[in-house]
């Protein structure tokens, strides 16, 4: 049965949620046009301010139902729907059942129309017109919530799922039936009601716990950079250019604040899950979020400095709307298909990229618009700003963060370069750079170099009131920064200019912030947000150079043999034939000081904590959906004395990843174990295998190890054809160019799998197979159960050898064994140390405490300000302001 009621009260919601965004931006644009006169226009005015709030109310809570509706779908496996289809299974644990609710275009729209409602409610709460106490207290509801709710109608749209006609469409729904999506099935045509058995479920390399937390974080961060732009605009609006920064500042400091944690989330995700070797990649997708952040920091410096200076205010009213148009342009980018081709993480084109065009363009026109005809009213210095103030170091961090972002944005933006040249009749052809990480550090690390720089001479200014005749005060900290930097310089190696630079300048901010902090915290702790964000980014960039600029490959490759003749494996001058190592079963080999061990397989059974070997599970294959990701239990399921499940036991499995264990051995003795990962995945192209890297953290560095090419683990064995060997015992023999030795026959009542009576025997014999550097036994066994002769082989992974005894002859004394050979288990691997890494990780902390330090402090700044009572002229009633 198809169960369409979730689909339709859902799409319900959408509507409902579009209609009342758009009467809340009509309500709110009718009281902004409404004048200042309360006294003549309460009434009506109080109508409409009723209106608005309650359509966005109601339109909050249509948000709430549509995520009900659509987790309710997710959760309850409707495949009938596509959403749930395409991105959810049966297999799936709740955490990513909850994280497959984004995993798509719409969900991922719908997490963004979320955040947004949540935070439309605390602004109208937070900001209100009719609030009792804010006689003194400008008013910023109507025209901020104006451009807030006419946001929240674009992203409503976005998700409206309505066809006129045969191609004309708005928005891509949610609840789309699978028949609706996949009409041209052929099975839709016999079977109207067809509804799979279970979904293609989500992207193994999204099941990770940083994709249940890092795409919420993000998106509330591409929210909150909806708030400086609405104020600014409501500020212009109302001939207020200045004003608006007061109540706007502590949200673009917290806005900074969610969206830089929500990029390294992003990051760490890689760190943890790809396979390039790193966090950051320089992807046009990471690039486009990468890019407002800078700008939004850029614009929070000039929202300091616009108090004094006209050229702050120009600036953080261009830079606070600039970043919300590249939030819509990042959008644009990453959901319009047009970087399928430079990015792996880029959505595919669902036929919205006219509408995100649209929805993009109609915000820039109008923002333009506004800020050209208002510009006239932005007071003009009537002293030139002088380059000891600490407004000009301030404007000069600002200028250098733009900078940085627009080397980033005009190379990203290539692909949308071709596009607009194939508009116009034309091809520019613009490549990509071939090695993208290159090309933007030669750039990006001499922009941070100046921006670490200004971040210690800026402090000095700012707190110091250096001038003219005190220049002495930034002596002190450069000198200390030398003496450090040049220390690290040498005990490090580092040779190359940038690297010295980026390193001495990082130095250098960290001694002038603590510095200056000191001073500060002594006198007020809360004014000190400034100072610990600046060193939790120095200490961020220090971490970078030496993780990303000085890693070292551990996994040489000194036996002059090629891996592979790929080309993966040969280009660059062999590169990764000289950074992997192949490591057989069980056979130890001696990699940069670390005795490595491959002790094979391993999956993952959902109820047991540890990683079991893969031979104890037999899978079940073609089973029905609700077995279909289970085995079977080969032997007794233990760990660390507790039995999980016994010999026969159904256990649930998580198919997609298979763990390869790998010891290593340190020169004094002590041994850890890493499970890099292999998941099989056709879909995913390159062979159907991605590698997952295990890391070893330890206080200096990271060992971070993956594995490049394995063996198909799902693949069945090829076994050579059959050797025969007819030997008496004691006797040796050759096999897969192993020395064997048939010791003897042993009696036993012991053969797994085969239970003997009273009236069975059977017998094993034992052979000794010789490697170089250890001796295994096999015993197949011989067995007479009800008069009937059974066989039992024995098989070796490590040697890739199956031996079976097939008869014994008593009158000559002579035993015959048939022996097979196959492709030994075995692991290409590769592993490089990432040194002080933990000082990325660190200085992410320190910079999200300083970004909420300063957002607290200026919050409570702006409620003083909105609450502080301004006394009424005499003779007059109390009015508020419009």
């Amino acid at each position: 049965m198809i169960h369409t009621t979730p689909g339709e009260i859902g799409h319900l919601f959408v509507i409902l949620s579009f209609v009342t965004a758009l009467i809340s931006t009509f309500a709110y644009l009718r009281i902004s046009l409404a004048g200042t006169d309360w006294l003549q226009n309460k009434t009506e005015l109080t109508q409409w301010r009723w209106l608005a709030r309650g359509a966005f109310f109601v339109h909050g809570l249509a948000i709430m139902g549509i995520v009900g509706c659509l987790f309710y779908i997710i959760s309850n496996n409707y495949f009938e729907y596509h959403y749930a289809w395409n991105y959810s299974s049966r297999a799936l644990p709740t955490e990513y059942i909850i994280s497959s609710f984004w995993h798509g275009q719409e969900g991922s729209f719908l997490l963004w129309l979320f955040w947004n409602a949540i935070l439309g409610v605390v602004l109208i709460y937070t900001n209100r017109d009719d609030r009792p106490r804010s006689q003194g207290a400008r008013q910023w509801e109507a025209p901020m919530m104006t451009v807030f709710a006419l946001v929240q109608a674009f992203l409503a749209s976005m998700i409206l799922g309505v066809v006129f006609g045969d191609s004309f469409k708005i928005g891509s729904s949610p609840f789309l039936l699978l028949r609706e999506a996949l009409s041209d099935m052929p099975i839709f045509t016999s079977n109207p009601n067809y509804i799979p058995e279970d979904g293609k479920g989500m992207n193994p390399l999204l099941q990770n716990y940083w994709m249940v937390i890092h795409p919420p974080t993000l998106f509330l961060g591409y929210a909150t950079t909806l708030i400086p732009f609405a104020f600014c605009i409501a500020g212009l609006w109302k001939n207020e250019p200045k004003e608006w920064m007061r109540p706007a500042l502590p949200w673009a400091l917290f806005s900074a604040m969610v969206l830089g944690v929500g990029i390294l989330m992003g990051g760490y995700w890689a760190y943890e899950t790809l396979n390039f070797g790193g966090y950051w990649n320089w992807d046009p997708v990471e690039n486009s979020v990468l890019v407002p952040w800078l700008v939004l920091i850029a614009a929070i410096h000039a929202m300091l400095i616009a108090k004094k200076s006209s050229t702050g205010l120009k600036t953080a009213i261009i830079l606070s709307v600039a970043c919300f148009l590249l939030i819509l342009y990042s959008t644009f980018l990453t959901r319009s298909g047009i970087l399928g081709n430079a990015s792996v993480h880029s959505f595919t084109d669902l036929g919205l990229s006219g509408q995100l065009l649209i929805y993009m363009l109609v915000f820039v026109v109008l923002a333009i618009a506004l800020i050209a005809v208002k510009w006239k009213l932005i007071e003009k210095d009537e002293e030139e700003t002088s380059v000891y103030s600490r407004e000009f170091w301030l404007f000069i961090g600002a200028i250098v963060l733009c900078l940085a972002g627009f080397q980033v944005l005009n190379t990203t933006s290539f692909p949308v370069y071709n596009k607009i040249g194939e508009a116009f009749g034309f091809s520019p052809n613009i490549a990509m750079p071939a090695d993208q990480v290159a090309h933007y550090n030669k750039f990006q690390i001499w922009f941070f170099s100046a921006i670490a720089a200004l971040t210690g001479i800026g402090q000095f200014v700012w707190w110091r009131k250096t001038g003219k005749n005190n220049l002495n005060a930034l002596i002190a900290p450069a000198v200390v920064a030398l003496l450090i930097s040049g220390g690290l310089i040498a005990a490090g190696k580092i040779t190359k200019p940038a690297f010295m630079a980026l390193l001495t300048t990082s130095v250098f901010a960290i001694v002038a912030n603590l510095s200056i902090l000191w001073g500060v915290v002594r006198g007020n702790y809360r004014l000190s947000g400034g100072a610990v964000a600046h060193i939790g980014a120095a200490l961020m960039l220090i971490g970078v150079l030496f993780s990303s600029g000085y890693s070292k490959i551990v996994s040489l490759n000194n036996t002059g043999m090629l891996i592979s003749k790929s080309e993966d494996f040969t280009k660059n001058d062999n590169k990764e034939n000289k950074e992997n190592v192949i490591l057989w079963l069980n056979q130890p080999q001696k990699m940069s000081g670390y005795l490595l061990t491959y002790r094979g397989q391993r999956i993952e059974i959902r109820d047991v904590p540890d990683y079991v070997p893969r031979n104890w599970v037999e899978p079940l294959v073609g089973a029905s959906p609700e077995f279909s990701y289970h085995g079977v239990a080969l032997r007794d399921i233990e760990q660390q004395g507790k039995l999980y499940h016994k010999k026969g036991d159904t256990v649930a499995l998580h198919p997609e990843n298979t763990y390869y264990e790998v010891e290593y051995r340190e020169p004094d003795g002590k041994v850890f174990t890493l499970f890099p990962r292999g998941q099989i995945n056709e879909q995913m192209g390159a062979g159907g295998f991605l590698p997952s890297p295990d890391i070893r953290r330890m206080p200096g560095k990271d060992l971070y190890t993956y594995v490049a090419t394995v063996p198909d683990p799902n693949s069945e064995d090829t076994w050579s054809p059959t050797e025969t060997y007819r030997i008496a015992p004691r006797d040796t023999f050759f096999v897969n160019d192993y020395v064997a030795v048939f010791d003897n026959i042993e009696q036993t009542r012991d053969v797994e799998g085969t239970p003997l009576g009273p009236n069975d025997a059977a017998v094993k014999a034992v052979i000794r197979v010789l490697d170089k550097e250890r001796e295994y036994v096999l015993k197949p066994a011989f067995i007479i159960k009800d008069r009937m002769v059974g066989r039992k082989s024995e098989t070796n992974e490590e040697l890739g050898l199956r031996i079976q005894l097939d008869e014994i002859d008593p009158r000559t004394g002579l035993f015959t064994f048939s022996a097979n050979t196959t492709q030994r288990d075995y692991i290409v691997m590769k592993a490089k140390e990432m040194p002080f890494i933990n000082l990325l990780w660190i200085g992410t902390f320190v910079l999200v405490l300083g970004f909420s330090m300063a957002a607290i402090r200026r919050y409570i700044e702006f409620t003083k300000t909105r609450d502080k009572k301004k006394p009424a002229p005499v003779g007059k009633p109390s009015v508020n302001r419009v």
